[in-house]
This record gives structure tokens, sequence and C-alpha cells, in this order.
């Protein structure tokens, strides 16, 4: 085809259906000088050699303009250029410092904080690198000063002038394949401490920072040199926007299916002033965590400590009431109070119908559970108060035995479910209210098992062939669980997934799988437990939902096996449990 003739690239363009091919979209950050925003064309060149859809983002710190193009990017290439002014890290400038430019540090700062926490991948090239770390808790050095090893090459940028050694252990080593890579270098500032989000996956010869990766299993890279000039750059290129498409993948499941977190325990901290409509740090569950992780629903719960024999009930915060129905009481108070304020973005949901309708309205869910049932104070006509006030569970006790049942880590004072606690079941059944058998001892949930005349759940618990806690299910408690209808949903409190070390999310989709593979896709969920000591790394708070997902899909999960995952089944037995009371 002549490649003048315009008109008959215009005819191939429309030849095909769909009119354009889906491909994740890049954003790349643009350098600033002579009054333009400028980019190397081989930053692009390279996003659409391997994939992707390049656009540039200008550096422009206006807020609104930068998440409204965070929102609509899958990807993010934090592009090279000048030094950073160290003012922004709380140091002097050294008289070896290159020259700064005012016009694009903070935009891209901004830009960096913000993708980070919506889990958007990021690649980061030589002062991308180093921009990772400055927004990200790390340290840049303003001056590698002389060392062993030339930074700053006169070779042309397509030419390795030395070596970088990477760690076995690492994403790099995964897309090279070896632990010697020649690469290029064109910088004198440069990582000297990654911070507590990274760990750093390979030095120069002389120790020099020349790459890091997430420790929170976050799709985020950073390399000192420009592989984009190099043949060798496209494995990183390949892996960004694979990345990216795995993270649009996700996007559009959580756009598409209803996802519900089935316990968290915000409430506790509603004595403290948390600021639910705004990013709080005090808490892992408010409303701007839940829109970058995408999260639609969540079950806050009044949880109320269980007290000993002749103990007057204390609810561990400052609030002052009378007893455990008076507490449940407030807390839900509190909770249709944030509602109320923040009703054209959040509704208290009482049914499956009302979480799918606010999702159609771009509304968040919160719906309402007790933990423990101490709430009840020993009469069972609380049962149909609570279900007035809209209770969709009520987890029987807590870390001790109650009037209902015997506690996992209680003294078998029943022997089980008590008489009370019998006719307490009858009555949540009549009401609609889902029996919750987290915290139960063993004898206590084959007992509510044999009782209910419906479906129950464990909220958050998780698989005792992994973790031996008696907190945790067994394989044989799963199957019962499944094979009545009902449904354990995993959670991510540390304790309950590993018995030493430290606990991250692959640990948590361990357990998920296991569950998987004892009790049936059609049976498991997620209870996170956030709030209440729940959260481990890689899935720490509402904001990294989305990124499990991404992991999940990686693992071939399909949509329909997600959308059973993130709430489907937990919702089928609130269905039949509130059917069944509505009879």
């Amino acid at each position: 085809m002549d490649r003048f003739d315009w008109q008959s690239r215009l005819k191939e363009v429309y030849s095909v259906f769909p009119e354009a091919e889906n491909r994740p979209v890049i954003g790349i950050t643009g350098n600033y000088g002579e009054e333009t925003c400028k980019l190397g064309d081989r930053y692009y060149k390279s996003v659409i050699a391997a994939g992707g859809v390049p656009v540039i983002i200008p550096p422009a710190s206006d807020t609104d303009v930068i998440m409204g193009t965070l929102d609509r990017i899958d990807g993010l290439l934090l592009s090279g250029g000048g030094d950073y002014n160290p003012l922004y890290c709380g140091e002097e400038p050294s008289p070896r410092l290159g020259g700064i430019n005012g016009e694009r540090d903070l935009p891209e700062l901004l830009v960096t904080r913000l993708a980070y926490n919506r889990q958007i991948p990021m690649l980061g090239i030589c002062r991308g690198i180093q921009t990772l770390a400055m927004a990200l808790g790390g340290k840049v050095v303003q001056d590698i000063g002389d060392t062993a090893v030339k930074h700053s090459q006169s070779a042309d940028r397509s030419e390795p002038t030395h070596t970088v050694n990477i760690s076995v252990d690492s994403v790099l080593y995964t897309l090279y394949n070896k632990e010697r890579l020649a690469v290029n270098s064109f910088h004198h500032q440069a990582v000297s401490e990654p911070g507590e989000l990274f760990r750093v996956t390979a030095v120069a010869a002389d120790g020099t920072v020349e790459a890091m990766e997430s420790r929170e299993f976050k799709a985020v890279m950073g390399v000192q040199w420009h592989p984009e000039c190099m043949d060798e750059g496209a494995p990183l290129f390949g892996w960004l926007v694979r990345q990216a498409a795995g993270f649009r993948d996700a996007k559009g499941l959580h756009g598409r299916v209803l996802t519900l977190d089935t316990h968290c325990d915000t409430p506790m901290f509603f004595s403290r002033g948390v600021r639910f409509e705004h990013r709080d740090p005090q808490i892992l569950v408010d409303l701007h965590k839940m829109d970058e992780g995408r999260q639609d629903a969540t079950i806050m719960v009044a949880y109320l400590p269980q007290t000993k024999p002749g103990e007057a009930f204390s609810s561990k915060v400052d609030f002052s009431v009378s007893g455990p129905r008076e507490y449940a009481d407030l807390i839900f108070d509190r909770i249709e109070a944030i509602a109320e304020a923040n009703k054209a973005c959040l509704a208290v949901a009482r049914c499956p119908s009302d979480l799918y309708r606010n999702k159609l309205h771009g509304r968040k869910s919160i719906m309402l559970g007790i933990e423990n049932g101490l709430a009840l104070e020993g009469n069972t006509d609380n049962v149909r108060h609570f279900a007035q006030r809209g209770v969709v569970y009520v987890t029987l006790c807590h870390n001790g035995d109650n009037d209902i049942c015997d506690s996992a880590k209680g003294c078998a004072t029943h022997g089980g479910v008590s008489g009370f606690g019998e006719r307490v079941i009858h009555e949540m059944n009549r009401h609609g209210i889902m029996v919750d058998l987290s915290h139960a001892s063993e004898k206590s949930f084959y007992d509510a098992l044999g009782i209910s005349s419906v479906p129950i759940v464990c909220s958050h618990s998780s698989a005792r062939a992994l973790c031996d806690h008696p907190r945790n299910l067994t394989d044989d408690q799963m199957r019962a669980l499944a094979r009545s209808g009902g449904v354990v949903q995993i959670t991510l409190y540390h304790g309950f997934l590993r018995t030493e070390g430290e606990a991250t999310v692959m640990d948590f989709i361990a357990h998920l799988e296991h569950a998987v593979s004892v009790a049936g896709i059609d049976h498991v969920g997620i209870g996170t437990d956030f709030d209440g000591d729940g959260g481990v790394r890689g899935l720490g708070c509402s904001s990294e939902l989305v990124s499990f997902t991404r992991m999940m899909l990686a693992r071939r999960y399909s949509e329909c096996d997600m959308e059973k995952i993130w709430g489907g089944n937990f919702l089928r037995v609130m269905g039949m449990v509130q059917d069944y009371g509505a009879r």
C-alpha cells in the first residue's frame, strides 16, 4: 500500500469488528521544558510494541485532572528526566545536585501515590524508580558521588556499559532468567533506601540500587537504567502491559459483579472520631478505600466482648451504655447516621436486592451484623428487635462461652448449644437472621447445623488443615457446611492463616483454595475481619481488594467463580434465610 494512501488505510481500520482491539491503556508521565510537555519516542514505541495503548500524562497538579486520568488508565509508566527537588524529602540541596524541574515534581508524586492506592500497575524508569521511592516512603541520594562504576555513560543510549546483579527470587529474574544483566546508565541520583513497601532486586557492582519491586504483591517495579533504549528492554514493557491487562480485567469484573466483604469491625473505631467519608489512616475500611478497591459492600458488626459470669458488660470503647443491646443499637445508630450524611454515595442495605439496587445507582452499601449473641441479653424477644433493625446475621458467641453456646476458646459450659441457644436459633430462622458459627466450638457448630432449618454461615474463619487453630474449620466441618448449603468466608486474621511467621495474601489464597477444594466453589467467600486485626501484607485494607481479584484471575478463576466468592454464595444463603423468615 502506498504510504500516502491514507483513505485505504482508513478502510483497513474499519474492515474488522470490533473496530479496535481491546488493549490496555498505559499512561506515560511527560517531561517538561521550554514550555512544552515532552516525551522521548522510545517510551511510547516500546509500549505499542508490547501491546499497550500509550497516552501521555502532562505534569498537571490539579487533583481532579490526576484522578480523572487515573480512572482511565490500566497501567502507569513513570518516565526518566531531571533531578528531584530535595525539599520534597525534607533535605537541603547538595552542591552536586543537578537541574530540578518545579513543573514536574509535585504532579508525579501525587500521581504515583494515588496510583499506588488504586492498585494500578507501575513501571518506573531511571527518574521513575526515584519517583517511586520519593512518593512511597523511600529515600533518594542527591548524588551518588565517585564510585567504581560510571553511571553517566557517554556512549550511545543503546549501548550497555555496566552490569547489574539480579536477585533470583525477583520478578526481574523471571523476566530475564539471568543473575547478571548488562544495562545502560544515565544518572547521578539514585535510590538510597527503598522504604518498607519495596525491596531491592538488582544492584550494580558498586552497590548502587538498580531495581526494586513491591513487597506488597502489587504489580509495581522500578529500574534505574533506560530499557526503552535497548532491545533487551522489551521484557519489562511486556510485563507492564500484561499486568495492566490483568488489572483492566479485574476492574471490569468488579464493575459487573457485586463485591461483598462479610465481616469488618470498623465500628470499634467510632469512639476515636474517625471520618468514614475521608481516607482515614485509623481505619482499613472507609469510602475512599472502598472506592479504590472497587468494593461494593461490607457487613459491619457490633462487636461485644464476652463478659465473665457476674461481670458487668463493658464495650471496651468510650461509649457509656447500660448493656449489650443498647451498645449494639448505638453502633447501628452511628452507621445509619454515617449513611445519611453520605447518602449520595452510601446506604444501609438489609437484603440482597438492596445491595444490587445500590450498586446500580453508584452507592456503596453497609449491612448490619452482630458479633456475639450476648447482645440478646438472654431474651429471645430481642431477635425480633434486631431483625427489625435490619441485622442480617448474629455470630452466636465470641471468645468465651455465653448463654447460647460454647465458644472455640471456651470451657465447654453447655456441651455445645444450650437449651436457650436452641430457642435463639429457631427465632433467628423465624425472623430471617442468618446463624453465624464463626467463634463457636465444634460441638456448637454441629449442634447448630442440626437445629437450624436453613443453612448456616461462618462469616470469618479459615482452614484448620493449614493452620491448626480452634477458630478454624476442619475439613469435615467444611464438608458438613457444604452439604447443608452453607458457606465459609475465609478471613484475613494472620493468626488463623499461619502458626509461625508472617502471613501474607498468598497464605490467604492458599486457605481459600483449600476451602474450594474441600467444600466446593459454591460454598466459599471472603470475610476480611478488617479493623478487627484482620489484614495481611498484600491484602491490608479495602483499597487492595481489586488487587486480590487480579491475582485470582491470573490463577485462571473464571468470572462466575469470582462472582460466587465475592458474595454470590453468601447472598444465596441470605436470600434463603430471609425468604424462610418471611413465610
